[in-house]
């Protein structure tokens, strides 16, 4: 024992374990993973490890060979009684997830394949085999039944936030509080701290109590899950008691190393993990400055924000391109209000239900504060998607920052300010213009952008919204994209008419982006164009004639009023002078017709294709008078209009017009100084 504690004070065998791991690792993650299932399976049997349901749809996520997502629509949540760890049989269709359309917005398919998810199905019947006689997911559904009152009783019990309104968890993005709502180090410690207090008070020796609360928090991960953050919190308090039991005395940084490397051993898809990457990486810049905490509670909990939030800034930029300046100071509250009130009642009210409307009373104020805040533009900086290297090179220059502070030398501190001032300005200085048709399923939305101005024509929109908003395009797609692109606010938006498809994101885009004008369609007022005059006072309404510009673009607005939705589509003629552009809304035959006999418009470049390629639009006649080169087509995959028709489509190649569909290629970028086409 005395030679193990020897050989455990020194540095090397831990780099020496860490580096065997990561050659262990690169192979794990270099050769490729394969499904046992393709196309063609239709019925699959397996375990039911978690489900949750929404609004008239069923998710479960069944473990079978591997493990596959299935999606059940139903009635009523009665049709079927599913338990976790339930046999079933599904029958349906499997689908490969679908990769991101969009350039620089989030992967799902990749997402799914690092948790070893290769397929989702689409189920037309289940049936339960037989039902669970596990104890193991006896209590894992006992927890679940008890935290069903309650969506943050699930997301702090659990770690499960799919209950949570999703305006909520967008807000504590914004304020840079999201790691409150996931279950981490923090939350591990709290917990550990209540069991060892509570087994003292039972006068328990101290490596007895050190034995069972390790225990009890394996029980409790696997519980939860393995998700990156709770298994570091887990990892860290059972090395640590090992090392107070045993005398060991190894060094806080080097038990770190003893959880990465033991949790990148269990999984190394760990890696590419957001929770993995923030909770690993804040964690070992806080063990290594230690020092420069010190304090009051307060001034302590400042330091440790602050500290916090400089080394997440890589990591940050990278994913939402965006940084919270007052997240800092937002955490001085929100921290201890969930650590010391939030958390503690959510164990305590898991057996007292009584406790359920003061709690629920607490979680209203949590969230109003959160959304409040969500809704102060000061202190939040977008930046542009850019390289890799730079985001690493903020990286070293945030760890020079915290190793030259400790001799209060602060020009490493002014390097990063210049550095992340030069990335956030450089879009001003561009002189880039493009136009983007973004995919957004059924429905247009064209972005337009030239000298560090913007215009967005229509949002998208569907239908019919999900409860919580997650199919919202604004806020999954467009919001991200102009994020990505560095765009911090749109002079323009314009709104060619009031169908769904075309404007029913708009309500969404304004309460979340920083939006200067907005015009509408000219003639009579829908509901939805009611709805965004309620909220923006300030709507114009569009006219013939209305001439706008966007940096070195010029636009005019070409058609007149009419009866019909569609018909009396904006019709806008874009140019920057060498590039002529005609975007048609919905705009029918007749819109066309009219647009040819009034104008003597020039030769087009790039035509926008009226009403998703519908018949009613692009008419022979008009392509034979504005002669354009290419043509964009936005529609959404597999669509119930039949959308492009065929009509449209044999006119585009009868005259060797080019042609892209979004339900084809995704978004379409096309460089105005190059007209190089993405």
């Amino acid at each position: 024992m005395l030679k193990l504690r020897t050989i455990l004070l020194y540095n090397y065998p831990y780099y020496l374990f860490l580096i065997l791991v990561i050659l262990i690792s690169i192979p794990r993650l270099i050769i490729p993973k394969n499904s046992v299932y393709n196309e063609n399976t239709k019925t699959i049997s397996g375990k039911v490890t978690s489900y949750t349901y929404s609004n008239n749809s069923l998710k479960i996520i069944l473990s079978t060979k591997e493990k596959v997502i299935v999606y059940y629509y139903l009635k009523n949540q009665n049709n079927i009684n599913i338990n976790l760890g339930d046999t079933i049989k599904v029958i349906g269709e499997l689908q490969k997830p679908k990769a991101n359309t969009t350039k620089n917005l989030f992967n799902y398919k990749k997402y799914l394949y690092n948790k070893n998810i290769f397929y989702q199905l689409t189920a037309s019947n289940i049936t339960k085999l037989k039902s669970n006689k596990n104890l193991y997911y006896k209590l894992k559904q006992l927890v679940l039944d008890k935290t069903k009152d309650s969506p943050y009783l699930k997301a702090f019990i659990l770690g499960d936030k799919s209950d949570i309104k999703q305006d909520v968890i967008r807000s504590c993005q914004e304020n840079g509080i999201s790691h409150l709502l996931a279950i981490s180090g923090m939350h591990i410690t709290l917990l550990s701290s209540i069991i060892l207090k509570i087994l003292k008070k039972f006068k328990i020796k101290e490596t007895k109590r050190y034995i069972i609360t390790s225990l009890l928090l394996i029980l409790y991960l696997s519980l939860i899950g393995l998700s990156p953050s709770a298994l570091r919190g887990v990892l860290f308090f059972i090395l640590f008691s090992i090392n107070k039991i045993y005398y060991f005395y190894i060094k806080p940084q080097n038990i770190f190393i003893l959880v990465l490397s033991i949790t990148l051993l269990i999984n190394p898809y760990f890696i590419y993990d957001i929770g993995f990457q923030y909770s690993f990486l804040i964690s070992i810049t806080l063990i290594l400055t230690t020092n420069l905490i010190t304090g009051n509670y307060l001034l302590k909990l400042l330091k440790t924000s602050t500290i916090s939030f400089l080394i997440s800034i890589p990591i940050s930029l990278s994913n939402y391109y965006q940084i919270n300046l007052m997240s800092i100071i937002y955490n001085l509250f929100f921290v201890p209000y969930v650590s010391i009130i939030i958390f503690p009642l959510s164990l305590i009210t898991l057996f007292i239900k009584q406790l359920l409307p003061i709690y629920n009373i607490l979680i209203f104020i949590l969230e109003k504060l959160s959304l409040f805040a969500a809704k102060i533009s000061i202190g939040k900086l977008i930046f542009f998607k850019t390289t890799s290297i730079i985001y690493i090179i903020y990286l070293l220059i945030i760890i020079l920052v915290f190793i030259k502070l400790k001799n209060k030398n602060i020009k490493p501190l002014i390097i990063l300010i210049v550095l992340l001032l030069l990335h956030y300005i450089y879009p001003t200085f561009t002189r880039s213009t493009y136009i983007k048709m973004i995919d957004v399923g059924q429905g247009d939305s064209i972005l337009i952008h030239s000298n560090n101005e913007s215009i967005l024509i229509d949002t998208g929109g569907v239908l019919n919204y999900g409860e919580e908003d997650k199919s919202k395009i604004v806020l999954n797609t467009t919001v991200p994209l102009l994020k990505s692109l560095g765009i911090k606010k749109l002079k323009y938006l314009i709104l060619t008419h009031g169908d769904a498809d075309h404007m029913g994101e708009a309500k969404y885009l304004i309460d979340n982006f920083k939006v200067e004008n907005i015009i509408i369609n000219l003639g009579e007022i829908n509901y939805l164009e009611k709805e965004l005059i309620e909220k923006r006072k300030d709507t114009k309404k569009g006219y013939e004639g209305l001439q706008i510009s966007c940096g070195k673009i010029q636009l005019i607005q070409l058609n007149k009023e009419y009866q019909d939705e569609n018909t009396g589509s904006q019709i806008y003629y874009a140019t920057d002078g060498n590039v002529n552009i005609l975007l048609t809304g919905d705009a029918s035959i007749e819109s066309e017709l009219n647009l040819i006999k009034k104008y003597n418009l020039p030769k087009i470049d790039i035509l926008k294709v009226g009403h998703h390629g519908s018949k009613t639009s692009t008419g022979e006649k008009f392509l034979q008078n504005i002669k354009p080169k290419l043509a964009l087509i936005s529609c959404g995959e597999d669509n119930k209009f039949g959308h492009p028709h065929r009509f449209v489509i044999n006119n585009l190649e009868k005259y060797n017009i080019n042609y892209y569909l979004t339900s084809e290629s995704g978004t379409i970028t096309i460089n105005l100084n190059t007209l190089k086409i993405t």
